[in-house]
């Protein structure tokens, strides 16, 4: 069965800049965790045929084994709930330990997919990694939109991966036009 996530009603198009912020993951959100994994590649295996059940137990041991893969190698690692409000929206995992800052996941629930929330983080995360001078390395499939962002936010592809590439942001300054929201608990990880 497709993983059940509570939406907000009312929700808008934009999200609320002040209203977004991280918070540590804790052992109570893993079942929230695994269900913003769930909700990226759910519908990837449902197309190609898989049954509920079969999905279900394929995610279930795919974000087991993600968690842990993560955690091992990022052992300085952020673990964040994205939250607007008091809701939880998805998580942002980040690392600004050593020479650079790593963004190691992004995702959102699909209702607040195409909001401007993740482009406000990853704005945010640019600019703090220029403030100390450090570049940005993170990993996205090839086939992902989001690519774009990147790209915009100064971005390069620098090698890959399988299915994904493998991108940096060199250490410079971050002009964009427009402020840059900053989101609380953002600092938390990158001091």
């Amino acid at each position: 069965m497709e993983p059940s996530v509570a939406v907000a009603s009312g929700l808008t198009d934009q999200i609320e800049e002040d209203r977004i912020r991280l918070r540590a993951a804790t052992a109570a959100d893993s079942d929230f965790l695994h269900a913003v994994f769930a909700s990226t590649r759910f519908d990837e295996f449902q197309n190609a045929g898989w049954n509920a059940k079969e999905i279900d137990d394929l995610l279930a041991s795919q974000f087991s084994m993600q968690d842990a893969y993560y955690r091992r190698h990022y052992p300085s690692g952020r673990f964040d709930v994205i939250v607007h409000g008091v809701t939880g929206i998805g998580r942002l995992y980040h690392d600004w330990s050593d020479d650079a800052a790593r963004v190691i996941d992004i995702a959102l629930l699909p209702a607040y997919r195409g909001k401007g929330v993740g482009t406000r983080l990853m704005r945010a995360i640019v600019a703090e990694a220029a403030r100390r001078a450090l570049p940005v390395h993170l990993y996205v499939e090839f086939d992902n939109p989001v690519r774009a962002l990147y790209h915009r936010l100064g971005f390069a592809g620098v090698g890959e991966n399988g299915l994904y590439e493998r991108m940096c942001r060199e250490a410079g300054p971050f002009e964009v036009e427009g402020p840059i929201d900053s989101i609380a608990g953002l600092h938390d990880g990158a001091e």
